[in-house]
């Protein structure tokens, strides 16, 4: 077994004396806990730390693994300067990781930014652990913009690396919670904060790390959390494994979240391989979906199929409805894998001789030229999930009063800047928060004038 124990632990700064002066004693519990944590690494002396961080470098779609041979750092940012850290990288684990994730298609590995700087991420955990145990070298992981599940799967990655080099390995998950627990926090509060940390610390209580793959990225983004994908990165290096669990400490005065937990693999347990389980529930649930889709949606599938398989774009094919072949209107595909946009493309207005030609059109496009996203790839099309909106005519507004981000979309428009935005969208909870996003997307400032449009959709799954 080489992942001996995995940890999951805040980073504030401010619980470094030196650069708290006096405001850690309001966090106390957690230093206490962090201390705790400490002793129990230093009595596993393990040979490699491995640390997933929020703060180091982070892609959209690839995993930083940290390059070279050693890297230093200091809270100087924080006004403490002197308290500095030089860490040596193992080599030979980070080779491993590369390899081996070339051999699963994940991207990751020790390409991209170079700088030798330890985040704080790394160093707040470190700061602790190298008052009571010198030894070990360290392994610096990045998060990513890549799925949930493509996270668990590094995590796993890194303990099938860690048994083939034979290295005792412990994982320290840094991450705080929410940051939005309390109004007077330096991010205010959200109602998703609180919902948050209590949701996650009874997962980490019962060390059920199939509930991470539950919390909708929304209500994640709600909440101003940081260590969620961290904390899935570390569940993948225990996946197949009983845990024992401990909740050493959770507090949230300062407005933040700070938990800190203990996890100790035991023997094999199949019945944990929770990213096996997700695909398997996830893969049912899709063939029902597709089963239950109407002409509108088999027929966006079949075009997007079609192209990113053989590289053509079908034709209209015979015996469809005359709702499709005899009418023409403006139409987006969206496109989502596992819950996120994987693509999204569409006409406000017809540009096709029939809505059949709209939507195979845009299905390409928001397959393939999303600018958002790279093309998706063949082997992602049985986790696809697909809609149409065949949008209504367009009509003026005086103002946003006239709105229902329910019901209408918005189109919004300065002089030959145009944003549209689709109704009933998950997140998208007000109108201010519909205009401000078409606004966003079309590149018009908060102040200027726009005119305003509504329209309707029929949305079809």
């Amino acid at each position: 077994m080489s992942v001996l124990a995995a940890f999951l632990v805040p980073h504030p700064p401010m619980i470094v004396p030196e650069v708290g002066k006096g405001s850690e004693a309001q966090i106390e519990a957690t230093a206490a806990a962090y201390r705790q944590t400490a002793q129990e690494i230093a009595a596993l002396a393990p040979e490699t730390i491995v640390i997933s961080s929020p703060h180091t470098v982070m892609y959209r779609d690839y995993f930083h693994i940290s390059p070279g041979k050693s890297a230093a750092g200091s809270f100087r940012d924080f006004g403490a300067a002197q308290v500095r850290f030089e860490e040596e990288y193992d080599r030979e684990l980070a080779e491993a990781v590369e390899r081996l994730a070339r051999r699963r298609d994940l991207p990751a590995g020790t390409l991209g930014q170079r700088d030798k700087a330890l985040d704080h991420g790394t160093m707040v955990p470190l700061y602790f652990i190298r008052q009571v145990y010198a030894g070990g070298r360290i392994l610096r992981v990045g998060l990513s913009g890549l799925d949930l599940g493509d996270h668990y799967v590094l995590g796993q990655i890194i303990a099938q690396a860690a048994e083939e080099t034979g290295r005792r390995v412990v994982w320290v998950a840094s991450g705080d919670l929410s940051h939005k627990l309390q109004s007077y926090g330096p991010y205010g509060f959200a109602p998703e904060g609180p919902d948050y940390d209590a949701r996650l610390m009874d997962v980490c209580r019962r060390a059920a790390f199939g509930e991470l793959f539950d919390f909708d990225e929304t209500f994640c983004e709600k909440a101003a959390e940081c260590g969620h994908r961290s904390l899935v990165m570390m569940a993948g290096a225990l996946d197949g494994r009983a845990v024992e669990a401990r909740v050493l400490s959770h507090q949230d005065v300062t407005g933040v979240g700070y938990g800190v937990c203990t996890f100790y693999p035991q023997g094999p347990d199949e019945s944990r391989r929770f990213l096996d389980l997700r695909l398997a529930a996830l893969e049912r649930r899709l063939a029902d979906l597709r089963e239950a889709s109407d002409e509108y949606v088999r027929l966006a599938r079949q075009s997007l199929e079609s192209y990113i398989l053989h590289g053509k774009r079908m034709d209209v094919p015979s015996g469809l409805p005359a709702a499709l072949t005899e009418r023409r209107a403006g139409a987006f595909v969206s496109i989502h894998k596992f819950g996120r946009l994987r693509g999204c493309i569409g006409t406000i207005l017809p540009t096709a001789d029939c809505l059949a030609e709209e939507i195979i059109q845009n299905a390409v496009s928001a397959s393939a030229r999303d600018p958002r996203f790279d093309p998706i790839r063949s082997d992602e099309l049985p986790w696809l999930e697909l809609s149409v909106d065949v949008l209504g005519a367009p009509e003026p507004i005086e103002s946003p009063a006239q709105l229902d981000v329910k019901r209408y979309g918005v189109i919004v428009t300065r002089g030959h800047r145009k944003g549209l935005l689709l109704p009933d969208l998950e997140g998208v909870d007000t109108v201010e928060d519909q205009v401000a996003i078409a606004r966003q997307k079309a590149g018009i400032g908060p102040e200027e004038p726009v005119e305003l449009e509504r329209f309707e959709v029929v949305r079809h799954t």
